[in-house]
């Protein structure tokens, strides 16, 4: 009965009891990890890769690997320094000489060059199979820019009224060979923002839609005026130069156009003379759809819709 009492005394809240309760366990805790902490151990260890190559006439054609996942063995203190969380897990370089050769490397082949990059811990074999490289030479190219006005959404009665400047008018993009010779001639930009009713300036991104490529500048400065405008109908007699060696017939001698114009310009565009020509002098035997090109629209003018006329050459 009394070491009954003597057992539920010590249990009872007491500061002094708790306190010593605590700090025995604290130590026994402290004792339990240094003894644990200096054994040795093998674990599976995550560490950052670095490939070494000439960054000057090289660059990677899709994201290289960043890690490589290696069984290594050592003293707890080493793997706990270097494990997935560590403060000093050190980054493993790979050279690579002749870097657009390397398609892939097996991990199998990489202790030899890791083992003195790793300190104290030990390699026991790695984990990762294989690492997939690509690696291309180094291109750089100029690039037209365009916008693409039918990325534009305008509030009703309201249009462009002026010609488009696009500041600066080109780009610089630099990366993989590959990549940058299947690109178009020229990039596109697009606007995806609110509808417009009033002059229209805005930053836009050169986007290529590929990491890999970097862009010289990244954005662009857009800027057109814009205001009310209105919508002209029209039809001219088409202007034709006719092949000397061989008959022809056209669907049409007139063709129709559909315009756009500031309102405030109507009167100005009444009296503007406006052509269209089709030189079929040097075209082939055969029944065809031709535009014709026009000629007199004034710069504040939108080209909405023109017809095309069928021509046969016999």
């Amino acid at each position: 009965m009394n070491l009954f009492r003597v057992f539920v005394n010590l249990f009872k809240f007491n500061r002094t009891n708790w306190k010593a309760v605590s700090l025995c366990f604290l130590a026994a805790t402290v004792f339990w990890f240094f003894n644990a902490i200096n054994k040795e151990y093998s674990t599976n260890v995550r560490f950052p890769l670095h490939f070494d190559f000439n960054n000057e006439k090289f660059v990677q054609a899709r994201v290289l690997p960043e890690e490589v996942n290696i069984n290594v063995k050592g003293n707890g203190w080493d793997l706990l320094r270097s494990g997935r969380y560590g403060l000093k897990r050190p980054s493993l370089v790979i050279p690579l000489e002749r870097p657009v050769e390397v398609k892939k490397i097996v991990c199998s082949t990489l202790p030899p060059l890791l083992a003195s990059q790793l300190g104290r811990l030990q390699i026991n074999y790695v984990v990762t199979d294989t690492l997939f490289l690509e690696i291309e030479p180094k291109d750089v190219h100029k690039f037209k820019l365009t916008f693409n006005e039918k990325s534009i959404s305008y509030k009703g009665g309201f249009g462009r009224t002026s010609p488009i400047v696009i500041l600066p008018d080109s780009v610089d993009l630099e990366g993989p060979k590959s990549l940058l010779h299947v690109l178009p001639d020229s990039i596109v930009l697009r606007y995806s923002g609110r509808k417009i009713g009033e002059n229209f300036r805005e930053s836009i991104e050169v986007a290529t839609n590929n990491e890999m490529i970097k862009r010289d500048p990244p954005v662009v400065e857009v800027m057109f005026e814009v205001g009310q405008v209105m919508t002209i109908n029209r039809k001219v007699k088409l202007e034709v130069f006719k092949p000397s060696f061989a008959q022809m017939s056209l669907s049409s001698d007139s063709v129709y156009y559909q315009v756009q114009i500031p309102k405030d310009r109507a009167d100005d565009f009444q009296q503007q003379i406006i052509t269209a020509t089709v030189d079929l002098r040097s075209t082939k035997k055969g029944t065809m759809n031709v535009y014709p090109l026009w000629k007199g629209f004034p710069t504040y003018v939108q080209l909405l819709r023109a017809d095309s006329i069928e021509v046969r050459i016999f």
